[in-house]
């Protein structure tokens, strides 16, 4: 089992899991982070809900259907917004995980290359411990480019995953991940 203090959930907003343009594994996303957020509301551990907020006419126009949140946060969770990939840049994240003495968290959420890997990346570099659940983030297909094939989703997740370096932990499922209750 993997053990951790918080759960960050990264951009999990209606443009991106609902509708006809939600990413491509979108029920199951759903349902993974359903399981996540059931186990470290029972551990009574942090909750972090980061928002994107996006210029005016984008799928995550602040105030739109479209931006907000798809869970809706306890009274005692917390909600981030951001307008960059990175959960920590220009936010109050890593104060909020230093006055709760985290030094573990999962990370969940969309889009598996963008936001999801910048915040990841963010939290290995500052000194957290890390752990990715492989079926709790998603992303979009790639379109095919310049000299280049199309690339579908769950690969393109899979390549995030990847790019993050040996130092992040990643589990098969969130069967696989428990949290500390808050000392």
């Amino acid at each position: 089992m993997n053990v951790v203090d918080t759960l960050i959930v990264v951009d999990v907003q209606n443009a991106f899991v609902s509708g006809s343009d939600a990413v491509p594994a979108s029920k199951s996303l759903i349902a993974s982070i359903s399981i996540l957020l059931a186990k470290v509301r029972a551990a009574n551990a942090p909750v972090i809900f980061l928002q994107n907020d996006r210029e005016i006419g984008s799928a995550d126009e602040p105030y739109q259907f479209g931006w907000a949140l798809f869970f809706s946060p306890q009274s005692n969770e917390y909600v981030i917004r951001k307008n960059q990939d990175n959960g920590f840049s220009g936010t109050r994240l890593q104060q909020i995980l230093h006055d709760h003495r985290i030094k573990s968290l999962a990370i969940c959420g969309v889009l598996s290359e963008m936001c999801v890997a910048a915040t990841a990346r963010a939290a290995l570099e500052l000194g957290y411990d890390v752990l990715l659940p492989h079926d709790a983030h998603a992303t979009y297909d790639v379109p095919a480019g310049p000299g280049s094939n199309g690339v579908p989703a769950a690969m393109a997740a899979r390549v995030a995953e990847w790019s993050l370096g040996d130092e992040i932990r990643i589990c098969a499922s969130v069967n696989e991940v428990d949290f500390h209750e808050p000392k």
